[in-house]
């Protein structure tokens, strides 16, 4: 039996599992898109005081910064061993506004599309600071015009609340996987909310035919955008900063391993590209996904072939909501075929379990999709997958020198009573978390 015969043998019983990608570190295909993260880096620099100005009450300084915590004490308290090196927090679910990662790559798509609508218009001129974007006229363009979405809760929060706050119709199409807060919060911004009684999918392709039949109407793809995926991707010039700041060296004695829960595959997929274009093969990036949901991890072993985790007998059910989609994006998965270290899988118990773990020992809230990537250093340790990994690679030995990013994605806007049911459930679960045979 080959080995992804056995990676997905082990999915189809939703057991916890490590998959190496074979092609990580090969060079890249020479048929890729354009992708600009410098242009968006501009954009998302010049919209700070436009943010600023749209959500005044909400924190000072940059509304796209999150900042880069330690967490050593986290790493400790999981059983990690100091030898495997040191722990940090990027805590994409303290950003502002929209409270995720999904913050990053939506705004600056409907920032885009604002810029773009308004220099067309005459209103501005391209490259110039985007504070007009609040104007009365543009305001009255604006009204004229719908943003839709579809989405599974963080980024339609993300673009709603962007696109209502600019003056745009705003419609997000949310699955049944999406939680009630989410829709509520949405329609207190006056954003029309459209449920799904179907997946993720079923929600995407619902807006994008609504959207196609109106002239008037921008998309926004999850899994195809280019303007969110470079979003996203402007994210790794912020941690490598941060880095900087820390006194934290990336380079071929100190490797850099970075761990992103994965949903369709646009935030993990922009992030990691970004830092592959920094750090090159100084980064290791692992994505985290939950082992109802696996979208990323089989279509990367499918290759060209679309796949949905559907085909394995999975029923994509998970408390992670952000994370509970069937089919990876076809955009990023080709992306990733050389960049991505690997993807692995936990049960949910896990999540919530690493979710109580977070809290208690760093005070930090988080949902259980974000908690996902705060197994990726045990990961690496424990499994048989991960040694080989260091050791097909030189890494074992400069493993004490290795800085571990765990990326939390969202969480900060959870309402107290919905984050105290994830504790009261993370108190409740008795759940391994060795995970020596995934």
């Amino acid at each position: 039996m080959s080995y992804n015969d056995t990676i997905l043998g082990r999915l189809r019983e939703k057991r916890p599992s490590l998959w190496i990608n074979p092609g990580a570190g090969q060079a890249p295909e020479a048929a890729e898109p354009a992708i600009d993260i410098a242009a968006a880096e501009d954009r998302l620099d010049r919209a700070q005081p436009l943010l600023t100005k749209l959500f005044s009450r909400s924190a000072a300084g940059r509304l796209t910064h999150s900042p880069l915590v330690a967490a050593d004490a986290l790493g400790a308290a999981l059983g990690a061993n100091r030898k495997m090196g040191r722990w940090l927090i990027k805590a994409d679910h303290e950003l502002p506004i929209a409270g995720s990662v999904k913050a990053r790559g939506g705004f600056h798509e409907v920032l885009a599309y604002a810029e773009r609508l308004a220099i067309e218009q005459g209103l501005i001129a391209p490259g110039a600071p985007l504070t007009a974007l609040a104007s009365r006229e543009a305001r009255e363009l604006f009204s004229r015009h719908s943003v839709v979405v579809g989405s599974t809760g963080n980024l339609g929060l993300s673009i709603g609340l962007i696109s209502a706050a600019l003056g745009f119709r705003a419609i997000v199409h949310m699955s049944s996987d999406a939680k009630e807060w989410k829709k509520q919060r949405l329609r207190d911004h006056g954003v029309v909310v459209v449920e799904h009684g179907g997946d993720y999918a079923n929600a995407v392709a619902q807006g994008r035919r609504d959207a196609e039949a109106d002239p008037a109407s921008h998309f926004v793809d999850d899994e195809y955008s280019l303007d969110l995926f470079v979003g996203y991707a402007a994210a790794a010039r912020e941690l490598a900063a941060q880095l900087a700041e820390q006194d934290v060296a990336v380079d071929a004695q100190h490797p850099l391993f970075v761990y992103i829960p994965c949903g369709v595959g646009g935030a993990p997929g922009g992030i990691a590209f970004g830092l592959k274009q920094l750090f090159s093969d100084h980064v290791h990036c692992v994505f985290a996904e939950p082992v109802a949901s696996p979208c990323m991890m089989v279509q990367m072993i499918a290759d060209d072939e679309p796949m949905s985790v559907y085909s394995l007998g999975l029923d994509n059910r998970t408390e992670a909501d952000g994370l509970a989609v069937g089919q990876a994006s076809l955009l990023v998965a080709p992306l990733m075929r050389t960049r991505l270290a690997g993807v692995y899988t936990l049960t949910d118990d896990q999540m919530f379990s690493l979710l109580g773990s977070a809290e208690q020992t760093l005070g930090m809230e988080v949902e259980p999709s974000a908690a996902a990537g705060m197994a990726g250093p045990l990961m690496i340790a424990q499994s048989k997958a991960g040694r080989d990994y260091l050791d097909a690679r030189g890494l074992a030995p400069l493993m004490p020198d290795a800085v571990h990013v765990v990326w939390t994605t969202g969480g900060s806007l959870v309402p107290a009573a919905e984050y105290d049911k994830f504790l009261d459930r993370a108190r409740k679960t008795r759940t391994d978390l060795d995970f020596s045979d995934a």
